[in-house]
């Protein structure tokens, strides 16, 4: 976990913060603030990253071709390479879009912590902490576009990761269902496939984007935008491998 502040992204500290001392509200305080008007929109792209991955869902991506009468299994994620149709369209095909969503809840007393606060920030401010971004629900997934149906170009693909994170809490002092947005963990990249359920992949993660309030400074506890990785480029080769049930 990374507890330094990136230059370009830190933030100057603030000595004037409520201390430990100040009155703090009772442990398990259950509340419902929706925050500002950037922290209600923040579930518009959240909802965009479900209807993309759902718009990828047609019919041709299904894991069984019939030939001859008989099923037979043809899953991506096994590394199993599929040549162009005739039907397949240069640009833009049926099969350009692969992807997954989910849904996390952090049950209490298990809240995602992202590294944008200290564990003890309970100590500046009690329940009333400015830094309270660790989070109850996740929202993640990941999209892939292959935007070339047919020649060598078929290969190649982009791809995008992004979490989403929302909540409210203080660990050890404040515990909430509130869903305010805490901001945005995200990385994207290229592949190329090469062979054999072999793929190389440039990619490039960036650091946490926060939203709303959060973006500031958060008081003696905040930790700046590194988040759980900060930021950096890799180069990588993926094998697949496998078939999958489902």
């Amino acid at each position: 976990m990374f507890h330094s502040v990136h230059p370009d992204r830190g933030f100057p500290r603030q000595p004037n913060l409520p201390q430990a001392g100040d009155e703090a509200a009772p442990r398990h305080l259950w509340s419902y603030n929706f925050g500002g008007e950037m922290k209600r929109w923040v579930w518009v792209p959240a909802l965009l990253v479900l209807i993309s991955v759902a718009g990828a869902q047609t019919p041709f991506s299904l894991n069984q071709n019939h030939v001859a009468g008989q099923a037979v299994v043809a899953d991506s994620s096994s590394g199993t390479w599929h040549d162009a149709g005739a039907g397949d369209r240069m640009f833009f095909p049926r099969d350009m879009l692969w992807g997954w969503a989910q849904l996390d809840l952090a049950p209490p007393h298990n809240e995602v912590d992202p590294n944008l606060c200290a564990g003890n920030a309970g100590q500046y401010g009690g329940a009333n902490a400015p830094c309270s971004m660790f989070a109850r629900y996740m929202l993640s997934g990941i999209l892939e576009v292959r935007p070339f149906g047919r020649g060598p170009l078929r290969r190649f693909m982009v791809f995008g990761a992004p979490t989403f994170l929302f909540g409210k809490n203080v660990p050890k002092t404040l515990y909430t269902w509130s869903p305010d947005a805490i901001g945005i963990e995200h990385s994207w990249g290229a592949g190329i496939y090469i062979e054999k359920g072999f793929e190389f992949r440039v990619t490039q993660h960036f650091l946490f984007d926060r939203l709303g309030a959060r973006d500031t400074n958060l008081g003696l506890a905040d930790l700046g935008n590194n988040g759980p990785w900060g930021r950096y480029m890799t180069v990588g080769v993926r094998k697949t491998f496998g078939t999958r049930r489902w």
